[in-house]
C-alpha cells in the first residue's frame, strides 16, 4: 500500500527511515539532531512525572498518617458542656450510622491541657475516647507501642500519650504526672487551674511527628470530668472514602438537632492541602520549562533540518509539490519527534515511578548515603504515587508545546523560492 510521499519523506527527517546512497552521511547528521530534540523531550516529560508522582505520594502518605488519628467527621454541639455532650453522643451515632457511608462511631473529648512532670511542662491536646469504640473511627489500637488502650477505663485516670511526648516529659509506663486546665477557680490568692493526677499507661506512635508529641489520650468519662465546663464533646465517625468527607457532612447536617455541627477532616487541614495543591501546581510550572526548553530545542532543529534541505525542497517544488506540502513534510518530521519523545518519556517516568522503591535504595547503597533520614522525615523511603490524570496532562502539554514548535518551520520550508535556492546551489 502506498503511503503518502510527505509522510515518508517526513519520517526520513526525522531520523525513522534512512536512504541508500549518497544521502546517507547526510541522513545521519538529520537523525542525531532529531534523536537529541527526542531525548530531551522525554527526560523533561520522564522528569515532571517522577517529580509529581513523588509530591503526590508524599501528600498521600501524610494524609493517611494524619487520618490514621483524626476523625473524619466530628458531630458536635460547640455550646454544650462536656458532661452533658457526652451523653447525647450515642443517639448522635445511631442517626448518622443510617447515612450508609458512615462505617463506625465513638465517644469524643477534646480539649487543650498542660501536663507537668517534674520541671518539665508541656501542652497538648487532651482528647476522651471510649477504648471500646476507638477502633471503628481510626487505627489508634495498631499505633499503641507499649501498654494497652484498654487501660483507659472510667474512673482509672489513666492516660495514653504520643512517643514524642512521653520521651519529652521523660515518662514510661506507671509513671504519673498532672494534667493541668484552663478551667478554673477565683480564691483569694488567685486563680487556681483544675488539675488531676494521671498515670501513664499506653504509649503510641502514628509517625507523624506533630501528632506525637501532642496529642494524649484519656477515658471519655474522665475527660468529662476534667473539662466539666467546656471542651468539645460529641461523635467522631468514619466513613468509607475520607474523599467525600466534605460532602458526607453536609448530608448530616440536615439530620442533626438544631445547634449541632458536622465539621469533616478538610477543615482543620484545608490551610495544608492548599499550600500543597499550590506547590505542586508551581513545580509542575517550572519543571514544564524543561519540556519547553526541548520544544524550543526541537525549533531549533527543524530550522536547521530547513536550511540543510534546501535543496531537497526546490527539487520537489519543480516536480510539482506544493507549498502546502512541503509544510506537511516538516509537520510529519517534528510531529513524529514529539510523538515518539513524549510516548517514550511517558514509558521512563512511569517505569521510575512504579519502581522507585527499588531505584532510590540502589542508589543509596551505591553512594553510600541517605536521601531520607527517618529521624527528619518519619519515613525510611521515598514515597511515590502515579495520578493517571497528571500524566495525561503532562503529555498533552508536551505534544501542544512539539506541535508549536514545528509550526515556524514549516512556514518557513513552504516559503522557499526553488529558483532562489537553485540558483546559489
Amino acid at each position: 500500500m502506498k503511503i503518502p510521499y510527505e509522510l515518508w519523506i517526513g519520517s526520513r527527517y526525522a531520523g525513522l527511515t534512512r536512504s541508500k546512497g549518497r544521502g546517507k552521511k547526510r541522513d545521519r547528521f538529520v537523525s542525531f539532531v532529531a534523536g537529541s530534540s527526542m531525548a530531551g523531550i522525554a527526560l523533561g516529560v520522564a522528569a515532571l512525572i517522577v517529580v509529581l508522582s513523588v509530591m503526590t505520594g508524599f501528600q498521600v502518605q501524610v494524609r493517611d498518617r494524619m487520618l490514621s488519628v483524626l476523625p473524619h467527621i466530628q458531630l458536635y454541639n460547640p455550646t454544650v458542656q462536656a458532661t452533658e455532650g457526652l451523653s447525647n453522643w450515642e443517639a448522635l451515632a445511631k442517626a448518622a450510622l443510617e447515612n450508609p457511608n458512615v462505617q463506625g462511631a465513638s465517644a469524643f473529648v477534646a480539649a487543650s491541657a498542660m501536663l507537668a512532670r517534674e520541671d518539665v511542662l508541656k501542652g497538648v491536646e487532651v482528647r476522651g475516647i471510649d477504648p471500646a469504640t476507638e477502633g471503628q473511627v481510626s487505627e489508634l489500637p495498631e499505633q499503641i507501642t507499649h501498654g494497652d488502650l484498654a487501660s483507659l477505663t472510667p474512673g482509672s485516670f489513666n492516660i495514653v500519650l504520643g512517643s514524642r511526648a512521653a520521651a519529652q516529659l521523660g515518662v514510661n509506663l506507671g509513671s504519673t504526672l498532672l494534667v493541668m486546665t484552663p478551667q478554673g477557680s477565683l480564691n483569694p490568692t488567685g486563680f487556681s487551674p483544675r488539675m488531676r493526677q494521671f498515670t501513664v499507661s499506653g504509649v503510641f506512635s502514628s509517625g507523624h511527628a506533630e501528632y506525637d508529641a501532642n496529642l494524649a489520650f484519656i477515658s471519655a468519662r474522665d475527660a468529662a470530668v476534667l473539662f466539666r465546663d467546656s471542651g468539645i464533646a460529641g461523635a467522631r465517625l468514619k466513613i468509607k472514602n475520607m474523599i467525600d468527607a466534605p460532602e458526607v457532612a453536609n448530608q448530616l447536617m440536615n439530620t442533626l438537632p438544631v445547634g449541632y455541627i458536622a465539621r469533616d477532616w478538610t477543615y482543620d487541614n484545608r490551610t495544608w492541602f492548599a499550600a500543597v495543591k499550590t506547590e505542586k501546581r508551581m513545580m509542575f510550572l517550572i519543571l514544564a520549562l524543561i519540556v519547553a526548553v526541548a520544544a524550543f530545542n526541537l525549533l531549533s532543529s527543524l530550522v536547521m533540518s530547513v536550511k540543510d534541505k534546501q535543496s531537497d525542497i526546490a527539487i520537489l517544488r519543480t516536480l510539482g509539490a506544493s507549498p502546502v506540502a512541503i509544510a506537511w513534510i516538516f509537520l510529519v518530521q517534528g510531529s513524529l519527534i514529539g510523538i515518539i519523545g513524549t510516548a517514550l518519556g511517558v514509558g521512563l517516568g512511569l517505569l521510575i515511578a512504579y519502581n522507585i522503591d527499588v531505584i532510590v535504595p540502589a542508589i543509596e547503597n551505591l553512594l553510600g548515603m541517605h536521601f531520607l533520614d527517618p529521624g527528619i522525615y518519619f519515613i525510611n523511603q521515598l514515597p511515590s504515587q502515579v495520578d493517571l490524570n497528571e500524566v495525561s496532562t503532562i503529555a498533552i502539554t508536551s505534544l501542544v508545546l512539539s506541535l508549536l514548535a514545528t509550526l515556524y518551520p514549516s512556514w518557513r520550508a513552504s516559503r522557499l523560492q526553488p529558483a532562489e535556492v537553485l540558483r546559489h546551489d
